[in-house]
Protein backbone atom coordinates (compact mmCIF):
# COMPACT_ATOMS: atom_id res chain seq x y z
CA UNK A 1 0.00 0.00 0.00
CA UNK A 2 1.52 3.54 -0.83
CA UNK A 3 1.66 6.32 1.46
CA UNK A 4 -1.28 8.25 -0.46
CA UNK A 5 -3.54 5.10 -0.38
CA UNK A 6 -2.87 4.79 3.34
CA UNK A 7 -3.64 8.36 4.18
CA UNK A 8 -6.57 7.95 2.20
CA UNK A 9 -7.46 4.92 4.24
CA UNK A 10 -7.20 6.94 7.45
CA UNK A 11 -11.09 8.65 8.45
CA UNK A 12 -11.25 11.83 7.53
CA UNK A 13 -10.58 13.56 11.08
CA UNK A 14 -7.01 11.93 10.85
CA UNK A 15 -6.15 12.29 7.01
CA UNK A 16 -3.23 14.77 6.73
CA UNK A 17 -4.83 15.63 3.44
CA UNK A 18 -8.61 16.50 4.50
CA UNK A 19 -7.57 18.49 7.57
CA UNK A 20 -5.10 20.24 4.72
CA UNK A 21 -8.40 21.19 2.26
CA UNK A 22 -9.98 21.78 5.70
CA UNK A 23 -8.03 24.41 6.46
CA UNK A 24 -7.55 25.74 2.66
CA UNK A 25 -10.79 25.95 2.46
CA UNK A 26 -12.09 27.53 6.23
CA UNK A 27 -8.93 30.18 5.22
CA UNK A 28 -10.83 30.88 1.97
CA UNK A 29 -13.85 30.91 4.30
CA UNK A 30 -12.81 33.32 6.10
CA UNK A 31 -11.35 36.11 3.64
CA UNK A 32 -14.88 35.47 2.11
CA UNK A 33 -16.57 37.01 4.66
CA UNK A 34 -13.99 39.52 5.62
CA UNK A 35 -13.61 40.85 2.26
CA UNK A 36 -17.40 41.55 1.83
CA UNK A 37 -18.07 43.01 5.08
CA UNK A 38 -15.30 45.80 4.13
CA UNK A 39 -16.71 45.90 0.30
CA UNK A 40 -20.40 47.00 1.87
CA UNK A 41 -18.15 49.04 4.40
CA UNK A 42 -16.41 50.83 1.93
CA UNK A 43 -19.14 51.28 -0.65
CA UNK A 44 -21.60 52.58 1.51
CA UNK A 45 -18.94 54.95 3.13
CA UNK A 46 -18.10 55.90 -0.59
CA UNK A 47 -21.59 56.70 -2.00
CA UNK A 48 -25.42 56.50 -1.47
CA UNK A 49 -27.12 53.05 -0.12
CA UNK A 50 -28.58 52.46 -3.42
CA UNK A 51 -24.82 52.29 -5.48
CA UNK A 52 -23.47 50.16 -2.59
CA UNK A 53 -26.51 47.63 -3.09
CA UNK A 54 -25.57 48.60 -7.18
CA UNK A 55 -21.71 47.23 -6.12
CA UNK A 56 -22.53 44.49 -3.92
CA UNK A 57 -24.98 43.18 -6.59
CA UNK A 58 -21.97 42.73 -9.15
CA UNK A 59 -20.66 40.13 -7.70
CA UNK A 60 -23.24 38.04 -7.75
CA UNK A 61 -24.08 38.29 -11.59
CA UNK A 62 -20.93 36.87 -13.11
CA UNK A 63 -21.23 33.71 -10.41
CA UNK A 64 -24.89 33.01 -11.50
CA UNK A 65 -24.10 33.45 -15.34
CA UNK A 66 -20.59 31.57 -15.43
CA UNK A 67 -21.23 29.22 -12.81
CA UNK A 68 -22.07 26.35 -14.73
CA UNK A 69 -18.97 26.68 -17.48
CA UNK A 70 -16.98 27.04 -13.63
CA UNK A 71 -17.99 23.23 -13.35
CA UNK A 72 -16.70 22.06 -16.97
CA UNK A 73 -13.53 23.75 -16.17
CA UNK A 74 -12.90 22.56 -12.71
CA UNK A 75 -13.39 18.88 -14.54
CA UNK A 76 -11.15 19.42 -17.40
CA UNK A 77 -8.24 21.31 -15.47
CA UNK A 78 -8.56 19.59 -12.17
CA UNK A 79 -10.02 20.75 -9.15
CA UNK A 80 -7.00 21.72 -7.17
CA UNK A 81 -5.21 24.26 -10.35
CA UNK A 82 -8.61 25.70 -10.48
CA UNK A 83 -8.61 26.67 -6.77
CA UNK A 84 -5.06 27.43 -6.29
CA UNK A 85 -5.45 30.04 -9.36
CA UNK A 86 -8.79 31.38 -7.95
CA UNK A 87 -7.79 31.94 -4.56
CA UNK A 88 -4.60 33.52 -6.15
CA UNK A 89 -6.14 35.76 -7.88
CA UNK A 90 -8.45 36.74 -4.85
CA UNK A 91 -5.06 36.91 -3.10
CA UNK A 92 -3.20 39.89 -5.18
CA UNK A 93 -6.58 41.46 -6.03
CA UNK A 94 -7.19 42.20 -2.51
CA UNK A 95 -4.05 43.13 -1.33
CA UNK A 96 -4.10 45.41 -3.95
CA UNK A 97 -7.19 47.07 -3.40
CA UNK A 98 -5.82 47.26 0.58
CA UNK A 99 -2.30 48.88 -1.05
CA UNK A 100 -4.72 51.68 -3.15
CA UNK A 101 -6.94 52.16 0.16
CA UNK A 102 -3.66 53.08 1.72
CA UNK A 103 -2.43 55.43 -0.57
CA UNK A 104 -5.76 56.61 -1.94
CA UNK A 105 -9.49 56.70 -2.29
CA UNK A 106 -10.24 54.85 -5.44
CA UNK A 107 -13.89 55.44 -5.62
CA UNK A 108 -17.08 53.30 -6.43
CA UNK A 109 -15.95 52.62 -9.97
CA UNK A 110 -12.96 50.42 -8.50
CA UNK A 111 -14.80 48.78 -5.84
CA UNK A 112 -17.73 47.50 -8.67
CA UNK A 113 -14.37 46.18 -10.52
CA UNK A 114 -12.92 44.45 -7.52
CA UNK A 115 -16.37 42.93 -7.28
CA UNK A 116 -16.68 41.87 -10.91
CA UNK A 117 -13.47 39.74 -10.06
CA UNK A 118 -14.67 38.16 -7.20
CA UNK A 119 -18.06 37.08 -8.55
CA UNK A 120 -16.29 35.67 -11.58
CA UNK A 121 -13.35 33.94 -9.69
CA UNK A 122 -16.09 32.50 -7.14
CA UNK A 123 -17.94 30.88 -10.15
CA UNK A 124 -14.34 29.12 -10.74
CA UNK A 125 -14.09 28.38 -7.03
CA UNK A 126 -17.22 26.56 -6.03
CA UNK A 127 -17.24 23.92 -8.55
CA UNK A 128 -13.75 23.24 -8.57
CA UNK A 129 -13.82 23.11 -4.26
CA UNK A 130 -16.97 20.82 -4.43
CA UNK A 131 -15.19 18.21 -6.72
CA UNK A 132 -11.95 17.87 -4.42
CA UNK A 133 -12.95 15.56 -2.43
CA UNK A 134 -13.21 12.93 -3.95
CA UNK A 135 -9.70 12.76 -4.45
CA UNK A 136 -8.43 13.24 -1.05
CA UNK A 137 -10.76 10.53 0.94
CA UNK A 138 -11.93 7.38 0.48
CA UNK A 139 -16.00 7.34 -0.57
CA UNK A 140 -17.16 5.52 2.51
CA UNK A 141 -15.54 8.89 4.67
CA UNK A 142 -17.13 11.54 2.33
CA UNK A 143 -20.18 12.06 4.29
CA UNK A 144 -17.83 13.37 6.86
CA UNK A 145 -15.90 15.36 5.12
CA UNK A 146 -18.93 17.26 3.95
CA UNK A 147 -19.81 17.49 7.56
CA UNK A 148 -16.86 18.72 8.25
CA UNK A 149 -16.90 21.22 5.08
CA UNK A 150 -20.75 22.33 7.36
CA UNK A 151 -18.02 22.98 10.38
CA UNK A 152 -15.81 25.36 8.51
CA UNK A 153 -18.26 27.26 6.52
CA UNK A 154 -20.19 28.06 9.88
CA UNK A 155 -17.03 29.15 11.55
CA UNK A 156 -16.19 31.27 8.46
CA UNK A 157 -19.60 32.73 8.56
CA UNK A 158 -19.20 33.17 12.38
CA UNK A 159 -16.24 34.32 12.74
CA UNK A 160 -15.95 36.51 9.68
CA UNK A 161 -18.23 39.09 9.97
CA UNK A 162 -16.84 40.11 13.86
CA UNK A 163 -13.04 39.79 12.66
CA UNK A 164 -13.65 42.08 9.54
CA UNK A 165 -15.37 44.55 11.66
CA UNK A 166 -12.69 44.38 14.19
CA UNK A 167 -10.09 45.06 10.93
CA UNK A 168 -12.28 48.02 9.99
CA UNK A 169 -12.57 49.76 13.48
CA UNK A 170 -8.95 49.09 14.31
CA UNK A 171 -7.35 50.24 10.83
CA UNK A 172 -10.09 50.97 8.40
CA UNK A 173 -11.16 49.34 5.21
CA UNK A 174 -7.73 49.09 3.57
CA UNK A 175 -6.51 46.50 6.94
CA UNK A 176 -10.14 44.69 6.69
CA UNK A 177 -8.90 43.84 2.84
CA UNK A 178 -5.42 43.27 3.83
CA UNK A 179 -6.54 40.58 6.77
CA UNK A 180 -8.76 39.10 3.60
CA UNK A 181 -5.65 38.83 1.54
CA UNK A 182 -3.31 37.29 3.92
CA UNK A 183 -6.45 34.70 4.68
CA UNK A 184 -6.37 34.03 1.08
CA UNK A 185 -2.75 33.62 0.56
CA UNK A 186 -3.04 31.04 4.46
CA UNK A 187 -4.98 28.93 1.56
CA UNK A 188 -2.47 28.43 -0.73
CA UNK A 189 0.38 26.57 0.55
CA UNK A 190 -2.26 24.29 1.84
CA UNK A 191 -3.26 23.57 -1.35
CA UNK A 192 -0.27 22.99 -3.09
CA UNK A 193 0.55 19.91 -0.59
CA UNK A 194 -2.38 18.17 -1.48
CA UNK A 195 -1.70 14.92 -3.72
CA UNK A 196 -4.57 13.81 -5.34
CA UNK A 197 -5.84 10.17 -5.92
CA UNK A 198 -6.10 9.14 -9.48
CA UNK A 199 -9.66 8.75 -10.13
CA UNK A 200 -10.65 5.46 -11.47
CA UNK A 201 -11.96 6.72 -14.97
CA UNK A 202 -10.98 10.28 -16.65
CA UNK A 203 -13.02 11.76 -18.39
CA UNK A 204 -11.93 12.32 -22.30
CA UNK A 205 -11.53 16.52 -22.68
CA UNK A 206 -11.62 17.67 -26.01
CA UNK A 207 -14.46 19.39 -27.36
CA UNK A 208 -15.98 23.09 -26.74
CA UNK A 209 -16.77 24.05 -23.02
CA UNK A 210 -20.48 23.95 -24.60
CA UNK A 211 -20.01 20.23 -25.05
CA UNK A 212 -18.57 19.67 -22.12
CA UNK A 213 -21.47 21.49 -19.58
CA UNK A 214 -23.94 19.63 -22.52
CA UNK A 215 -22.41 16.59 -21.93
CA UNK A 216 -22.34 17.11 -17.71
CA UNK A 217 -26.14 18.16 -18.26
CA UNK A 218 -27.42 14.74 -20.13
CA UNK A 219 -25.24 13.02 -17.12
CA UNK A 220 -27.26 14.69 -14.70
CA UNK A 221 -30.63 14.49 -16.47
CA UNK A 222 -30.17 10.20 -16.98
CA UNK A 223 -28.99 9.61 -13.54
CA UNK A 224 -31.56 8.06 -11.88
CA UNK A 225 -30.37 10.03 -8.12
CA UNK A 226 -28.85 13.21 -8.95
CA UNK A 227 -31.57 14.74 -11.76
CA UNK A 228 -33.75 14.39 -8.95
CA UNK A 229 -31.71 15.20 -5.98
CA UNK A 230 -30.87 18.98 -8.59
CA UNK A 231 -35.06 19.30 -8.13
CA UNK A 232 -34.53 18.82 -4.48
CA UNK A 233 -32.13 21.55 -3.67
CA UNK A 234 -34.01 24.11 -6.11
CA UNK A 235 -36.65 23.88 -4.55
CA UNK A 236 -35.48 24.06 -1.06
CA UNK A 237 -32.96 26.49 -1.92
CA UNK A 238 -36.35 28.53 -3.26
CA UNK A 239 -38.02 28.03 -0.36
CA UNK A 240 -35.66 28.39 2.33
CA UNK A 241 -33.87 31.56 1.15
CA UNK A 242 -35.95 34.78 0.55
CA UNK A 243 -37.91 34.36 4.02
CA UNK A 244 -34.50 34.14 6.08
CA UNK A 245 -32.85 37.02 4.56
CA UNK A 246 -35.91 39.11 4.00
CA UNK A 247 -38.46 38.22 5.87
CA UNK A 248 -36.95 37.85 9.17
CA UNK A 249 -35.98 41.17 8.81
CA UNK A 250 -39.48 42.42 8.46
CA UNK A 251 -40.76 40.27 10.98
CA UNK A 252 -38.03 41.33 13.63
CA UNK A 253 -39.41 44.59 12.89
CA UNK A 254 -42.86 43.66 13.10
CA UNK A 255 -42.42 41.89 16.99
CA UNK A 256 -40.20 44.78 17.89
CA UNK A 257 -37.28 42.42 18.27
CA UNK A 258 -34.93 44.79 16.64
CA UNK A 259 -31.26 44.14 15.15
CA UNK A 260 -30.79 42.17 18.48
CA UNK A 261 -33.34 40.14 18.38
CA UNK A 262 -32.18 39.41 14.41
CA UNK A 263 -28.74 38.47 15.87
CA UNK A 264 -30.32 35.88 18.37
CA UNK A 265 -32.78 34.30 15.62
CA UNK A 266 -29.42 33.99 13.01
CA UNK A 267 -27.42 32.86 16.02
CA UNK A 268 -29.94 30.28 16.66
CA UNK A 269 -29.98 29.27 13.55
CA UNK A 270 -26.54 29.02 12.94
CA UNK A 271 -26.04 26.66 16.05
CA UNK A 272 -28.72 24.05 15.06
CA UNK A 273 -26.96 24.25 11.43
CA UNK A 274 -23.22 23.57 13.13
CA UNK A 275 -24.82 20.76 15.48
CA UNK A 276 -26.09 18.85 12.45
CA UNK A 277 -22.79 19.16 10.51
CA UNK A 278 -21.04 17.77 13.69
CA UNK A 279 -23.60 14.93 13.47
CA UNK A 280 -22.34 14.28 10.18
CA UNK A 281 -19.01 14.71 11.18
CA UNK A 282 -18.59 12.35 13.95
CA UNK A 283 -21.27 9.47 13.22
CA UNK A 284 -19.72 9.68 9.22
CA UNK A 285 -23.36 8.06 8.30
CA UNK A 286 -27.03 8.27 8.72
CA UNK A 287 -29.22 5.56 8.21
CA UNK A 288 -31.75 5.25 4.80
CA UNK A 289 -29.93 8.53 4.34
CA UNK A 290 -33.04 9.48 1.86
CA UNK A 291 -35.59 8.82 3.95
CA UNK A 292 -33.84 10.95 6.40
CA UNK A 293 -33.16 14.04 4.25
CA UNK A 294 -36.84 13.95 2.91
CA UNK A 295 -38.11 13.96 6.41
CA UNK A 296 -36.22 16.05 8.03
CA UNK A 297 -37.07 18.67 5.04
CA UNK A 298 -40.78 17.89 5.73
CA UNK A 299 -40.54 18.98 9.43
CA UNK A 300 -38.42 21.32 9.22
CA UNK A 301 -41.10 22.78 6.85
CA UNK A 302 -43.10 23.18 9.68
CA UNK A 303 -40.56 25.16 11.77
CA UNK A 304 -40.40 27.53 8.83
CA UNK A 305 -43.91 28.20 8.74
CA UNK A 306 -44.49 28.59 12.70
CA UNK A 307 -41.72 30.81 12.86
CA UNK A 308 -44.36 34.20 11.44
CA UNK A 309 -46.53 33.28 14.29
CA UNK A 310 -44.40 33.48 17.28
CA UNK A 311 -44.30 36.66 19.32
CA UNK A 312 -41.88 35.67 21.39
CA UNK A 313 -38.49 36.25 20.93
CA UNK A 314 -37.30 32.99 22.44
CA UNK A 315 -39.95 31.05 21.35
CA UNK A 316 -38.75 32.31 17.55
CA UNK A 317 -34.79 31.50 18.83
CA UNK A 318 -35.68 27.68 19.28
CA UNK A 319 -37.93 27.41 16.32
CA UNK A 320 -34.86 28.51 14.27
CA UNK A 321 -32.88 26.55 16.15
CA UNK A 322 -34.60 24.03 14.58
CA UNK A 323 -34.83 25.09 11.27
CA UNK A 324 -30.64 25.20 11.55
CA UNK A 325 -31.12 21.60 12.93
CA UNK A 326 -33.33 20.34 10.08
CA UNK A 327 -32.35 22.30 7.30
CA UNK A 328 -28.46 21.37 8.13
CA UNK A 329 -28.60 17.71 8.35
CA UNK A 330 -31.04 17.88 5.36
CA UNK A 331 -28.11 20.14 3.45
CA UNK A 332 -25.62 18.28 4.95
CA UNK A 333 -27.07 14.99 3.59
CA UNK A 334 -27.95 16.23 0.22
CA UNK A 335 -24.10 17.10 -0.50
CA UNK A 336 -22.97 14.01 0.51
CA UNK A 337 -24.92 11.84 -1.49
CA UNK A 338 -23.92 14.08 -4.34
CA UNK A 339 -20.47 13.51 -3.79
CA UNK A 340 -20.86 9.29 -3.39
CA UNK A 341 -23.50 8.96 -5.94
CA UNK A 342 -21.25 11.04 -8.59
CA UNK A 343 -18.94 10.01 -10.99
CA UNK A 344 -15.83 12.25 -10.09
CA UNK A 345 -15.35 13.29 -13.77
CA UNK A 346 -18.19 14.72 -13.67
CA UNK A 347 -18.30 15.82 -10.36
CA UNK A 348 -17.44 19.69 -11.16
CA UNK A 349 -20.58 20.52 -13.12
CA UNK A 350 -22.82 18.75 -11.02
CA UNK A 351 -21.26 20.85 -7.95
CA UNK A 352 -21.88 23.52 -10.29
CA UNK A 353 -25.23 23.10 -10.75
CA UNK A 354 -26.21 22.12 -6.82
CA UNK A 355 -24.46 25.68 -6.04
CA UNK A 356 -26.04 27.36 -8.50
CA UNK A 357 -29.48 26.93 -6.89
CA UNK A 358 -28.43 28.58 -3.95
CA UNK A 359 -26.08 30.98 -4.85
CA UNK A 360 -27.58 32.01 -8.70
CA UNK A 361 -31.41 31.43 -8.60
CA UNK A 362 -32.93 31.54 -5.39
CA UNK A 363 -31.33 35.25 -4.69
CA UNK A 364 -33.58 36.07 -7.43
CA UNK A 365 -36.27 35.40 -4.41
CA UNK A 366 -35.61 38.50 -2.31
CA UNK A 367 -37.29 41.38 -4.35
CA UNK A 368 -40.20 38.64 -5.03
CA UNK A 369 -40.55 37.91 -0.95
CA UNK A 370 -40.26 41.34 -0.26
CA UNK A 371 -43.42 42.32 -2.58
CA UNK A 372 -45.10 39.84 -1.58
CA UNK A 373 -44.69 41.32 2.38
CA UNK A 374 -45.72 44.19 1.38
CA UNK A 375 -48.97 42.70 -0.17
CA UNK A 376 -49.83 39.89 2.38
CA UNK A 377 -47.85 40.35 4.94
CA UNK A 378 -45.49 37.57 7.15
CA UNK A 379 -47.60 35.11 7.75
CA UNK A 380 -49.22 33.87 4.14
CA UNK A 381 -45.37 34.46 3.10
CA UNK A 382 -43.66 32.01 5.62
CA UNK A 383 -47.10 30.07 4.54
CA UNK A 384 -45.64 29.62 0.99
CA UNK A 385 -42.28 28.91 2.20
CA UNK A 386 -42.90 26.54 4.22
CA UNK A 387 -44.71 24.86 1.36
CA UNK A 388 -42.35 25.47 -1.01
CA UNK A 389 -40.04 23.58 1.31
CA UNK A 390 -42.25 20.48 2.32
CA UNK A 391 -42.95 19.98 -1.32
CA UNK A 392 -38.88 19.84 -1.49
CA UNK A 393 -38.81 16.97 0.77
CA UNK A 394 -42.06 15.20 -0.25
CA UNK A 395 -40.55 14.89 -3.88
CA UNK A 396 -37.41 13.44 -2.73
CA UNK A 397 -39.66 11.39 -0.52
CA UNK A 398 -41.60 10.30 -3.89
CA UNK A 399 -38.67 9.56 -5.69
CA UNK A 400 -37.71 5.75 -5.44
CA UNK A 401 -34.35 6.08 -6.17
CA UNK A 402 -34.08 9.33 -3.94
CA UNK A 403 -35.90 7.64 -1.24
CA UNK A 404 -33.68 4.32 -1.09
CA UNK A 405 -30.64 6.51 -1.94
CA UNK A 406 -27.78 5.00 0.98
CA UNK A 407 -24.31 6.79 2.15
CA UNK A 408 -21.72 4.08 2.10
CA UNK A 409 -20.92 2.87 6.29
CA UNK A 410 -17.76 3.70 7.29
CA UNK A 411 -15.45 0.90 7.80
CA UNK A 412 -14.13 0.36 11.04
CA UNK A 413 -10.81 1.39 10.87
CA UNK A 414 -7.83 0.15 13.53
Amino acid sequence: MTALTEAAARPAHRSPQVLRWLGAYTASTLGDSVFYLALSWAAVSGGTPAQAGLVMAVAAVPRALLMLFGGVIADRLGPRRVVVVSDTVRCLVTLGLAATLFLASPGLGALAAVALVFGTVDALFLPAVGALPPRIADRDQLARVQGMRGLAYRTGAIVGAPLGGLAVAVGGTASAFAVAGALFAFSLPLLAALRLRPLPREEARDGSAARGLTDGLRYLRGHPVLGPLMIVVLLGDLGFTGPLNVGLAVLAEQRGWGATGIGWVLAGFGVGAGAASLLLTVKGHVPRTGLVMGWTMVVGAVSIGALAHLPRLPLAVLAALSIGLLAGLSGALCNALIQTECDPAYLGRVSAVASLGSLGIAPLSYPVTGAAIGLWGTGPVFAVSAAVCALSGVYGLAVRAVRRAELPKPERLP
